[in-house]
């Protein structure tokens, strides 16, 4: 059965129907090469523009506190009063311990810090390199909360000398991140086998106990250069073998004592060119030994309270010289 064609199709003559055609071809072209351009602009996106910023947290910004502790939080009795007249959803609390220590009802009477150990945690040897890396793992931890906006480095010793409000108030009120940072000409740390990775002109030294922004957090493995300078390992290679003899009379430090925990929050701030982001002050106060005698004067650490030296006439002392 022959087949019907259409009336407009029969009424064009040849010639027009090849012009028809040469028409619909030239239309089409530029509409493959536009849908082409379109595909490619969902799949790979233009060079030089810089991804969306990720969607803001929902509710109010959060001070992560990480906590460095042997086992448990000794002084957890003061931190729980601390966060009890805090306000619920502006904090956070982290706690690196011993691996396999928990904390619950047993093992500390705060409830603020039930199960707020991390889930892995290495054993932190103090002057080691071990110490960075339990830092950076709470610091890891925290990241995962977006709200989490300020990050307080905190030891087991370390108490609050002002109430939740106008720490937080303080700390937010900031737009930098607070770290003693500074460089230290008579301490003779630094390794020439640091270079290239860390140039000597960049290696700083401070308190570690600091306030970082999230500016800091989005960088935790930035100075990676830094622990791989000083090799975890056994003391020797990390230059930390003082001799016991040394130590009992006072301890001078070896040439190439690297001690990173005094070190990387410092140097890592300024390999990156981000000095311009900081206090150079700590917020933690600490005393250190004020004995007359040079000897005594040698120490790894702070002066430590005691009961009788933490009167509410000593706090309010400790308030107005810092």
């Amino acid at each position: 059965m022959p087949v019907k064609r259409s009336a407009s199709a029969a009424a064009l003559p040849p010639a027009g129907r090849r012009a028809r055609a040469r028409l619909c071809l030239r239309l089409a072209a530029p509409l493959s090469f536009l849908l082409l351009f379109a595909a490619l602009l969902r799949t790979r996106p233009l060079l030089g523009v810089p991804p969306a910023a990720p969607p803001p947290a929902a509710g109010p910004a959060k001070v992560a506190f990480l906590f460095l502790v042997r086992a448990g939080v000794p002084l957890d009795f003061l931190w729980d009063a601390f966060f009890r007249n805090g306000e619920e959803g502006r904090f956070s609390v982290y706690v690196h311990s011993a691996p396999g220590f928990q904390l619950d009802r047993t093992t500390t009477g705060s409830p603020y810090f039930y199960g707020r150990q991390l889930a892995r945690s290495v054993k932190v040897v103090w002057g080691e390199a071990t110490m960075v890396e339990a830092e950076r793992m709470l610091l890891a931890a925290a990241l995962q909360d977006p709200a989490n906006q300020r990050f307080v480095l905190l030891s087991d010793s370390c108490v609050p000398l002002y109430n939740f409000s106008y720490i937080y108030t303080y700390l937010m009120a900031s737009p930098k991140s607070f770290v003693d940072s500074f460089v230290d000409k008579t301490e003779k740390r630094y390794n020439q086998n640091m270079s290239p990775a860390i140039p000597k002109d960049k290696w700083r030294k401070g308190s570690q106990m600091v306030v970082t922004q999230r500016l800091l957090g989005r960088r935790p493995n930035a100075a990676k250069e830094l622990l791989s300078s000083c090799p975890i390992g056994e003391k020797r290679r990390l230059g930390f073998n003082l001799r016991r003899k040394q130590l009992r009379k006072g301890a001078a430090l070896q040439e190439h004592d690297c001690i990173p925990d005094e070190h990387y929050v410092q140097t890592l701030f300024s390999i990156k060119g981000l000095e311009d982001e900081l206090e150079r002050r700590t917020l933690t106060y600490t005393s250190w030994n004020q004995s007359s005698n040079p000897k005594d004067k040698m120490t790894w650490h702070p002066m430590k309270f005691e009961y009788s030296t933490s009167s509410p006439e000593h706090i309010r002392a400790i308030k107005v010289s810092s």
